[in-house]
């Protein structure tokens, strides 16, 4: 017996060649189908310029505070860098002010103790769950009379201020 004989039916001269099938043709689908939906949630998730959902709020009064003329000083010509005030960076001992609409969210931003303003009396730091917590937190500081917390999704970014208004 011949080892290197070929076994099996012989193929007819005219018989067509078998094709490849559809698993290279499924496999190329797949691949495409997962690129198109991960380059749709990439798109979704840079896309979104609102930044982190946040939420916050505070016991204030429901009117923007108006600086008074006892202040003096050169008007500035051009706006502040957004960190330089922005609430998240303030510590104890500095005063915010409430730039938000009349009933709406309170805006506070950094600004020079003055009246009208509110002294940080103290600042906690770390995950909050809402105004409970805020006005528990600020119960055992003296002197305080209005709160403000800011809850992210991140709650090493949360933070309460315990106020004075002045």
């Amino acid at each position: 017996m011949d080892p290197y004989a070929v076994s099996g039916p012989a193929a007819y001269p005219d018989a067509p060649t078998p094709g490849r099938g559809r698993g290279p043709l499924v496999a190329v689908l797949v691949v495409l189908a997962v690129l198109v939906v991960g380059g749709g949630v990439l798109w979704y998730l840079l896309g979104d310029d609102d930044g982190p959902t946040s939420t916050t709020e505070a016991v204030l009064p429901t009117t923007p505070v108006e600086p008074d003329g006892a202040t003096s000083g050169p008007a500035a010509t051009t706006p502040a860098p957004a960190s330089s005030a922005d609430p998240r960076f303030v510590k104890a001992g500095q005063c915010v002010r409430n730039e938000g609409p009349a009933g709406g969210k309170p805006k506070l931003l950094i600004a020079p103790c003055a009246p009208k303003t509110y002294e940080v009396l103290r600042r906690f730091d770390g995950a909050t769950s809402g105004e409970r917590d805020a006005e528990a937190k600020c119960g055992v500081v003296e002197g305080y009379t209005n709160w403000y917390f800011f809850d992210s999704e991140l709650d090493t970014l949360d933070f309460v201020l315990c106020l004075k208004q002045r």
